[in-house]
């Protein structure tokens, strides 16, 4: 099952990207930029996890490594 992470700086449109950990995403945040969302067996999954942690925020998946995630 994949780990995924989350930016904790926001994308210059203000979207907080989650990424997939499991893959090697050339755009992954520094690791003291990442916060830790645990396994989750999809990217919507993930997504949807972290939306509840931080209501506030518009999350958003990384283009390319949880493309079917990304929506901006």
């Amino acid at each position: 099952m994949p780990r995924f992470i989350i930016n904790k700086n926001p994308q210059s449109n203000g979207d907080y990207e989650v990424h997939n950990a499991t893959t090697s995403c050339s755009y992954m945040p520094n690791s003291e930029n990442q916060i830790d969302l645990g396994y989750h067996s999809s990217c919507s999954e993930a997504v949807a996890y972290a939306k509840r942690q931080w209501p506030e925020h518009r999350i958003n998946g990384c283009y390319y490594c949880a493309k079917e995630c990304h929506t901006s």
